[in-house]
This record gives C-alpha cells, sequence and structure tokens, in this order.
C-alpha cells in the first residue's frame, strides 16, 4: 500500500504549491487594492480556487500522517493496541462511508458541471469552474484510498 501513500504525498504536494502561490496572490491582490485602489473579480475567485485546492488535495495526507482531527483526550492514554482499534473503528464507521457517500453524490455534480461548462456568474469571473469543483470527488476518492491504506497498517500493528 505504499504506493497509495505516496499518491497521497503527491496531492499534499500538490497542496502546498497551492497554499504557496495563494499568499502569494493574496498579497498582490491586496496591495493593488490599497495602494491602487483597483480590484479584480478573477483574482478573488482564483484565491477562493486556490483555497479549495489546497483544502482538498492536503486531507488524504493529513490522514497518512495521523494530523486528523481527533479527540485525544482519552486516545492519548490507550495501548498501541487499542489505538489501532479505535483508528480501525473510525475509519471503517466514518471515513469510508462519507467518503463514498461524496464520491456519490459529487459525481453526478460534477458530470453536470462539466457538461454545462460551468463558469462563474460574476462579470469578469474566472471561466471553468467545472475543474475546480472536480477536486471534491478526486480529494474524497484520494481519501478512501488513504483509508484503504491506514486499513491495511492497522491490521498489520494488531497481528
Amino acid at each position: 500500500m505504499k504506493w497509495l501513500d505516496r499518491l497521497s504525498r503527491v496531492a499534499s504536494d500538490v497542496s502546498v504549491a497551492a497554499l504557496a502561490l495563494l499568499v502569494v496572490l493574496v498579497l498582490f491582490d491586496a496591495l493593488r487594492r490599497y495602494l491602487f485602489h483597483s480590484g479584480s473579480i478573477a483574482l478573488q475567485e482564483l484565491e477562493w480556487h486556490l483555497f479549495d485546492a489546497a483544502i482538498l488535495l492536503g486531507i488524504a495526507y493529513t490522514l497518512h500522517v495521523d494530523k486528523h482531527v481527533r479527540v485525544d483526550i482519552f486516545y492519548e492514554k490507550f495501548s498501541e493496541r487499542t489505538r489501532s482499534w479505535v483508528d480501525l473503528a473510525a475509519i471503517v464507521v466514518f471515513i469510508l462511508p462519507f467518503s463514498a457517500l461524496i464520491l456519490y453524490i459529487g459525481y453526478g455534480f460534477v458530470l453536470q458541471s462539466f457538461a454545462q461548462l460551468e463558469a462563474s456568474s460574476d462579470p469578469g469571473g474566472l471561466p471553468y469552474r467545472f475543474i475546480v469543483k472536480s477536486l471534491m470527488p478526486l480529494s474524497f476518492a484520494l481519501l478512501f484510498l488513504q483509508a484503504l491504506s491506514e486499513i491495511a497498517k492497522r491490521i498489520r500493528k494488531l497481528r
């Protein structure tokens, strides 16, 4: 399952690049707005698109490096074996079904967006909104695959 971990890492690298570009873009947009009293709908939409990409493409890697949201009040006091059981249960009961649901719903959502060649409804907005919308099912497919990798790791630990 190492290839799944590598796939999450590649998505994470794209996420980091999107964040770095986002920082530069926000700085440029703020300077432009406050120094030159000029704004751009397209730039603001691009900021949102980059933010979406950064968050969505980082989800699977967050699970891989075990930095996801969890209530650690009890978890940190558990034995390694109990932690593996808790992780395994959480993945099977929450992550896999939720990811499958988003994939199921998101697939039609993205197909419709592609069929319409959806673009921004704002004047001066960005075209190709369907591309950023495709990141939603893609990111949850990556999360689903990473969850399978984590299940295999937990099962190896339990053996």
